[in-house]
């Protein structure tokens, strides 16, 4: 996640305050939402760190509702969304599920916004965005198994599997990251995670290596992914 930094006091006045957006305020109260949970979303607070008053929160937002709202629809966007969109150029669906898992995992480790999320489940405005983009997601996956030939059950099926390997890496690396392979262990982990959700069904062999899916992206890979 990109953080938020703080705004300087003083600079450009009321001109500056106006200047700040929607999501401005809602990437800063993700960050809050990150570093110590739905709690931490509080408007004096926000408005020191973006370095401005509660006048400009209260020109762009009614109340602290508001925000919350804005804020997990900003997190949809920016970490569903806009990651769909922007492999979406990837002909290949073997190399695009493989880069997905590689972004997701990477980021989720480095951020702890979607553990804190899903520790804030019990909130209804949280609740509902989980499920929203929980199913957007699997969706997403299990329509990359489905163009790889698998039925329209099964592709499902495995998209829940991923979706939960995901999960499981996601809390692990927060909770007991040592537990977890660094560096390039890592990343032959997850590979051999993915080649064993492409096995064919009621088989044990080893399926194409989703490594070798498309050798275009072997060298530009380590920065592809980065973010």
């Amino acid at each position: 996640m990109v953080m938020v930094r703080e705004r300087a006091k003083g600079a450009g006045g009321a001109a500056a305050r106006q200047r700040l957006t929607v999501q401005d305020w809602a990437d800063a109260a993700l960050a809050a939402m990150g570093e110590g949970g739905l709690a931490a979303v509080a408007v004096e607070p926000l408005a020191t760190r973006l370095g401005t008053t509660k006048g400009s929160f209260y020109w762009h937002f009614a109340n602290r509702d508001a925000l919350i709202e804005a804020a997990l629809d900003r997190w949809a966007e920016s970490r569903t969304e806009s990651v769909i969109t922007e492999l979406a150029d990837e002909p290949d669906p073997g190399e695009r599920l493989r880069r997905l898992f590689l972004r997701a995992t990477r980021r989720a480790a480095e951020d702890p916004l979607e553990v804190s999320l899903l520790a804030s489940a019990a909130d209804p405005r949280v609740s509902a965005a989980l499920a929203r983009v929980t199913d957007r997601r699997i969706g997403h996956i299990a329509a990359l198994f489905a163009e790889l030939g698998f039925p329209e059950d099964e592709a499902h099926r495995r998209g829940l599997l991923a979706y939960t390997a995901y999960l499981g890496h996601t809390q692990l690396s927060h909770s007991v990251p040592r537990s977890l392979p660094a560096g390039p262990a890592r990343e032959r982990h997850l590979d051999a995670v993915l080649e064993t959700l492409l096995h064919p069904a009621g088989t044990s062999g080893t399926t194409p290596d989703v490594r070798q899916s498309d050798p275009r992206h072997r060298a530009a890979e380590p920065t592809t992914e980065r973010g």
